[in-house]
C-alpha cells in the first residue's frame, strides 16, 4: 500500500486508493512474467534446435571418415547409422539410451558418441551408455562384442587419456580431418 504513511491518519478513501495501486502493480508483475515465461520458453526452443542442428552437422561430418578409419584396421562394418539410434527396454518399450552414431557387423558394434568439446562427465556417461547396451544386447541374446568410441573436435590431453583408460577409441579433428587416437597398447574395453 505505497499511498499510505505511517503518520498519516488512514481514511477509507487512502485504503482503497492504496488496493486499487497493488492490484495493479500485481496485474503487471503477472503480465511480465507471463511474458518472461514466454520469451524463456522460446529462447529454450531455439537452443535447442541450434544444439540438435550442432549435432546433426557433426555426426554427418564425423560418419563418414570414422566408418573409413575403423574399415582400415579390419572391422568391416556392414550396418552405418549415422544418424544415431535410440534403444528401448526390450520388455517395456522404455526409452532408455540414444547413441549418435553406431556401426557394426555381426561380430561387434561400436556406439560412437559425438561432442563437440569433451569433458570427463561425457566419458563417465558414455561408460553409463554402454552398460546399457550390453543390458539390451543381453535380453535379446546378442552376443557380439560391443565397445565405445567418442568423437569430438576439441580435447584435452587428460580427458583424452582418461577416454583411453575408460577403454574407449578416440576420434579427434586435426585439421580438416578426423583422426583416430589410438595409443600403443590400447585395448578397447569389450561391454
Amino acid at each position: 500500500m505505497s499511498e499510505l504513511h505511517k503518520n498519516e491518519p488512514l481514511t477509507f478513501d487512502k485504503v482503497w486508493a492504496a488496493l486499487m495501486e497493488d492490484r495493479e502493480q500485481m496485474r503487471e508483475t503477472r503480465e511480465q512474467l507471463k511474458e518472461t515465461d514466454r520469451i524463456v520458453k522460446e529462447v529454450s526452443k531455439q537452443i535447442s534446435k541450434l544444439s540438435n542442428s550442432f549435432g546433426e552437422l557433426a555426426e554427418h561430418l564425423v560418419a563418414p571418415s570414422i566408418v573409413d578409419k575403423f574399415n582400415n584396421l579390419g572391422f568391416n562394418f556392414d550396418e552405418i547409422s549415422p544418424r544415431g539410434r535410440e534403444y528401448a527396454d526390450p520388455k517395456t518399450r522404455k526409452y532408455l539410451a540414444e547413441v549418435n552414431i553406431v556401426l557394426e557387423n555381426r561380430d561387434i558394434l561400436i556406439a560412437v558418441e559425438v561432442k563437440s568439446k569433451l569433458r570427463k562427465q561425457d566419458v563417465d556417461e558414455h561408460v553409463e551408455r554402454m552398460e546399457i547396451l550390453r543390458h539390451i544386447a543381453d535380453a535379446r541374446n546378442d552376443k557380439r562384442k560391443y565397445h565405445g568410441a567418442i568423437a569430438t573436435a576439441i580435447i584435452t590431453g587428460e580427458t583424452r587419456n582418461y577416454a583411453h583408460k575408460s577403454g574407449f577409441y578416440v576420434i579427434e579433428q586435426s585439421g580438416d580431418i578426423m583422426k583416430l587416437d589410438i595409443p600403443k597398447g590400447f585395448v578397447p574395453r569389450d561391454w
